[in-house]
């Protein structure tokens, strides 16, 4: 997916690929989801390939977080969403329509409504942070080539994909892109 013509196209509910080049920690090697983009307001997203390697139950003690939705949502894995708000965890819905072949995704959600997605056959995420740009940020990001426009698949859907989720949808871009997909992250140790 170009991103000629960005200035005025939104590109929310895209995923962007940091690009190969992109070697700020943060965002090296990420896929993110923008759940929220406007060229005059700026952008919003998650990462959706940083797990931390935590599940709600651990962060949320039986006080916080009691009863049933407790039972229901401790299992459920944490991400790392960005650098803004770390302190904050919020839930997100996603789900994959087979009639549209679309994403379908919810976020901001309260545990309560977690469950009720939950129920609903989503798959329920726990994001920590968010990753956002403000105003025109993430066009000059894009003129600069830091990051690849990609349209969602149904492969981001599985949590056991995270771990290879930015090389796969690499390699899907072009015989160069599955090249680069497979080199090390540090070329100097190869």
């Amino acid at each position: 997916m170009s991103t000629e013509g960005s200035a005025e196209k939104s590109f929310k509910g895209s995923l962007i690929l940091a690009d190969p080049s992109l070697r700020e920690s943060t965002f090296f090697r990420s896929v993110l989801l923008l759940t929220e983009h406007s060229r005059k307001t700026g952008a919003f997203g998650y990462i959706l390939n940083r797990p931390i390697g935590k599940k709600v139950g651990d962060l949320l003690g039986k006080d916080v977080f009691p009863g049933e939705v407790r039972r229901k949502l401790a299992d459920t894995p944490v991400f790392m969403g960005g650098p803004v708000s770390t302190e904050h965890l919020t839930f997100s819905a996603l789900g994959w329509s087979e009639e549209d072949g679309k994403l379908q995704y919810t976020t901001h959600l309260s545990a309560q409504e977690a469950v009720m997605h939950q129920v609903e056959g989503f798959q329920i995420r726990a994001f920590v942070g968010y990753s956002g740009w403000s105003e025109g940020q993430l066009e000059d990001e894009f003129a600069q080539k830091a990051w690849i426009v990609h349209r969602p698949d149904k492969a981001i859907i599985d949590l056991g994909n995270t771990d290879h989720l930015w090389k796969d949808l690499l390699r899907e871009l072009s015989p160069w892109h599955r090249l680069v997909a497979d080199e090390p992250d540090n070329l100097w140790l190869n």
